[in-house]
This record gives structure tokens, sequence and C-alpha cells, in this order.
């Protein structure tokens, strides 16, 4: 069991989780030992930590030299990480790896490029080097989405049809890890998140659903791992479903972060998009198609 009084390193990517986790972190009496990742933390994220430097994307030896110069023994991560990144013309130029990263590539990673794959070499290499790799919730527990319908808002009838059609199908691309997302209308699917992020998958849905009215679901499996890769839903999210034309959301309860909570109800209230938890109990109910 780790010693209260040790620090927790916190891996941070972009949006605004990071700062959440951070103050979450530090409300709990402990320090925040943070690794920037060039190019995607927030500005303001480094005045919530005790601790800060930033480290390129692909320099795993150098978020493990800090982070044991720190004196940390686990750390959580997270944030969003651009992935479209990897495939620019001059990517090897831009974020050229260091030994380490350059190895567990070559090794594993050359082979299966997958969100879940890349994250669990990552946690597996940083317990070797004595960084337990812990539950990005644990610190935020509650900003996480409840059971039920979470804003004073409530889905209409063909709304509720449609979040129900949508379960089952957004579960079986989290199964194939495709993505995390999707947005859909009268039963047919609109657009399916890939790789490109949610963000851009809204802007989609929204020029080819003109009509507006989708739904969009967003969540992960019952057995997440939760150290990495949590799905978030954010203020920035609501807005952009409500200029996409989007009129109804529903999230994973438990499994989806909102960031942060009463700030995402009260944007979603104000734009009169309602704002579904799919609990466990409902979710076998939509998938056996009730």
């Amino acid at each position: 069991m780790a010693n209260e009084a040790e620090p927790i390193g916190l891996i941070a990517g972009g949006g605004r989780l990071p700062v959440l986790e951070a103050e979450g972190i530090r409300a709990a009496g402990r320090r925040v030992m943070c690794v920037g990742l060039a190019d995607q933390f927030d500005d303001d994220l480094p005045t919530y930590c005790d601790a800060f430097s930033e480290a390129g994307l692909v320099r795993l030896g150098k978020w493990i030299r800090l982070l044991r110069r720190w004196g940390v023994k686990q750390a959580v991560m997270v944030g969003y990480v651009r992935k479209a990144h990897m495939y620019e013309p001059m990517r090897l130029w831009r974020q050229v790896p260091d030994w380490r990263a350059a190895w567990l590539w070559y090794r594993v990673l050359r082979h299966d490029k997958r969100d879940q794959k890349i994250l669990g070499v990552l946690a597996d290499e940083l317990g070797r080097n004595g960084i337990e790799l812990i539950d990005t919730t644990r610190y935020i527990a509650e900003h996480m989405a409840g059971e039920g319908v979470l804003t004073r808002c409530q889905p209409t009838s063909g709304q509720w049809a449609d979040l129900r059609f949508a379960w089952p199908i957004l579960m079986r691309l989290n199964e194939l890890d495709i993505g995390q997302s999707l947005a859909v209308k009268e039963r047919d699917v609109i657009a399916v998140e890939a790789f490109e992020g949610t963000d851009e998958m809204i802007e989609r849905a929204g020029k080819l659903c003109r009509s507006g009215g989708w739904v969009l679901a967003k969540g992960a499996l019952p057995t997440k791992d939760l150290r990495f890769d949590v799905p978030t839903l954010g203020v920035q999210t609501i807005e952009n479903v409500k200029r996409a034309g989007g009129r109804c959301i529903v999230v994973s309860a438990g499994k989806v972060i909102l960031a942060d909570k009463p700030a995402v109800i009260a944007a979603a209230d104000a734009a009169k998009i309602p704002i579904v938890g799919m609990g466990a109990d409902d979710a076998e109910a939509a998938a056996a198609g009730s």
C-alpha cells in the first residue's frame, strides 16, 4: 500500500481533465508531480502542480526519469493525445523517440497500434520501473457520470428509442477498439468515431444530418480499465453537439468523466440537451432489444 505522504505523478495530455485531476489529488492531501506532454497540455496546468516538467510524447525514458527523481511510486495518465500526429509527413523529425520508446515500438507496437495496446504497454513499462499506473478516477469521483437522466431537461420518446438502439452498437465498437462514440437518428447510424476524436465526429455528424435531432452515444465497456483512456465529456462537447444539431447525449454511468460535472450539466440544460447515464441494467435491456 502506498504511503499517504508520497506524491502522485500526473502524466498530462490535453484538455481540462488534467487540471481537475491535479485539483483532486491536492484536495486529498497529496503533492502533484506532473509530466506535461509537449504540445498537448493546458497552459494553466503547471500552476496546479507542485513540480512540473515538459516531455515529448514519445520520450518515455524522460517520463520515467522525472517521476523517479520526484519520488513517485503511483501515477495517473489523463488528457487527450492527438493520435493523428502519428501520421503526419514529418512525424519522425517532430517526434523523435528515445531508446526506450523505440525498443517498445520495435518489439511490440509496430504490429498493433490500437489505443488499448499502446496504453497497456506503457503501463507495463512504467510498472517495471517502479511506477504503478492507478485508476484515473480515484481522485475525481465527484465528476463521474451517474445513472439516469442527469439534466433537468428530459429525453423525448424518440430519443429514448435512439439511445437504446445505439448502446449495443457502441459496446461492440468498444470491444473492437474502434472508437468510444457514435451518432444515431431514427435508429440509423450517422457517424462513428475512429482516431479523429469525438469533436471531429460530432462535426461530421452535423454535416451528414443537416436536419439535426441526432443522439450522441459515448461510453465504455463495463470491464473498462480505468487506468487510462477513460471517455470524457466536457462543456466544449456540449457546445459542439448543439452547434452540429445534436439534441441528446447518452453516456456510460461510472465509466465517463464529466469535466467538470456541474459546468457540463449546466451547459447541457442551457442548450436543452438531455444527458442520460446508462446503467448496467439499462445496458443489458438495450442489448436484449427491449
